[in-house]
């Protein structure tokens, strides 16, 4: 199986990558549905939505808080700095279901935040949208314009992002290499990348320590942390031709 997979690896032109919680869970970010802390009395699926937020703005934003000082302390591990390092060799994307902006850390260029980010924050009302790592003194955080600031990502019931889904759909309908990287793929429309992948005849491999829903129609399964099956990758790609 590795023999087939590395020729196909070595001939690949264009790798895209479609990432989720696992390989960030390998930097101590706390998996969406993990339960620790204060967190353990809400849900966390109640938590991020519009409605939530109107509710009780002060409660979520504490919990995005948390999120965001966990988030910003984190470091991209060698999951994250191998996809980054094979821009190399390779023509790279990364479609990603992270919010947390380590691909971009390490390195990688071609970055695409299906769900937003945490460390981009927007008014609920006006157009300021901006980059603040730093931590407010009041919560909720008010706008200039005097509404309320919320973080930039997409909550349960809010659509993509048009540009950034159109953009990964054309990535993933134009690789020939897809890469799995620490999600199930549960949730729509990410779950429908690798079906456009596949269609184009792309190579599917899955990294994950545990079997998934799509394991089934994968080219090769990888049951290992990221951080030490993408090295692996790294070294056969290298190692062989350039594209």
């Amino acid at each position: 199986m590795w023999d087939d997979i590395s020729d196909r690896l070595v001939e690949s032109q264009k790798i895209v990558f479609v990432t989720g919680a696992g390989i960030s869970q390998e930097s101590g970010i706390p998996t969406f549905r993990g339960k620790d802390g204060l967190w353990r009395k809400y849900d966390p699926m109640k938590l991020a939505t519009i409605d939530a937020f109107y509710e009780d703005p002060k409660l979520v934003w504490e919990w995005y808080e948390e999120r965001r000082n966990n988030i910003l302390n984190a470091k991209p591990n060698a999951g994250h700095v191998t996809i980054a390092e094979l821009e190399k060799y390779r023509k790279v994307s990364v479609l990603t279901q992270n919010i947390d902006g380590l691909h971009q850390r390490a390195g990688s260029k071609n970055v695409y935040e299906l769900h937003g980010s945490i460390v981009i924050i927007k008014c609920t009302v006006c157009d300021f949208r901006d980059k603040i790592t730093s931590g407010f003194s009041a919560l909720p955080p008010l706008c200039r314009c005097g509404n309320m600031l919320r973080p930039d990502v997409v909550w349960f019931g809010e659509a993509l992002p048009q540009d950034v889904w159109e953009s990964a759909m054309v990535e993933a309908s134009t690789c020939d290499t897809m890469i799995i990287v620490g999600t199930s793929l549960a949730v729509s429309p990410a779950n429908l990348l690798p079906v456009y992948a596949k269609q184009n005849g792309a190579t599917m491999i899955e990294v994950n320590i545990e079997e998934t829903q799509m394991s089934s129609q994968m080219d090769l399964s990888l049951r290992e942390p990221a951080a030490k099956a993408l090295p692996e990758i790294l070294g056969i790609i290298s190692s062989g031709k350039n594209g």
